[in-house]
């Protein structure tokens, strides 16, 4: 099997986020998307009937939850579903693998609260869309959700750097804001190397360290660091 087995209560729980997320789902795509065999994905099953979850099971097509069996705390509206799988989509042709897993992660968990007539409209409105760019899928960084918390958080960063003059550099970072460009992704943050806001590529950090130390926040905003910053173009 690929990559590393869930625990078991972690997978039985993402397994019932996912039964109710679809309108039918088969024993093979649960043990693909979990990395365990087709046999392990029935003893869960029948765990979860166990438990009271009633399960439907349509011999030659998968599983489903009974209709009515969740009662969804909040309901959307049909576009707005439409939305959140239009947001799915285009973080899937993101090129960072960390956004990609939590969004859909986030999605799915979403879906799950939908309406069960809306749950075959979001899988199908998902196979209609279709957005250009990064056509290869190939995911350049993985560090987008690592930084964001730091930037929650007020957490220093150790970052190795590789510029595009191909030059590797050790800095102690304070990072302040991302934004994106032609799919890039750009950290914004206070370079201690520099004693400066500088900019850096994500896909251009080789390695990253978030640090116990706290920062005290600058006083600056989007707007002004684009205004000093941005029409000087100050490069790491």
């Amino acid at each position: 099997m690929k990559g590393k087995e869930k625990p078991r209560l972690s997978r039985l729980t993402a397994i019932l986020t996912q039964l109710q997320s679809k309108r039918i789902i088969t024993a093979k795509q649960l043990a693909e998307k979990h990395d365990v065999s087709v046999r392990t994905i029935y003893r869960d099953i029948r765990t979860l009937e166990k438990s009271g979850i009633p399960i439907v099971t349509e011999e030659g097509k998968g599983y489903s939850i009974m209709e009515g069996y969740h009662l969804p705390p909040v309901l959307f509206t049909e576009e707005e579903a439409n939305a959140l799988i239009t947001i799915e989509q285009l973080a899937i042709k993101n090129k960072d693998l960390s956004l990609v897993k939590s969004t859909t992660s986030a999605i799915e968990k979403i879906k799950a609260i939908l309406r069960y007539s809306q749950k075959g409209n979001a899988d199908l409105l998902a196979d209609r869309i279709y957005f250009s760019g990064n056509n290869n899928e190939e995911k350049t960084s993985n560090n987008l959700m690592q930084i964001q918390s730091a930037i929650t958080q007020n957490k220093a960063l150790t970052i190795d750097y590789l510029s595009s003059e191909n030059k590797l550099t050790n800095r102690n970072i304070e990072p302040f804001a991302i934004y994106s460009i032609h799919g890039d992704f750009l950290l914004i943050a206070f370079c201690r190397l520099r004693n400066d806001f500088r900019h850096f590529r994500l896909d251009f950090i080789k390695k990253l360290t978030t640090k116990s130390e706290t920062f005290a926040p600058r006083k600056m905003t989007i707007k002004e660091y684009f205004e000093k910053y941005v029409k000087h173009q100050k490069h790491p």
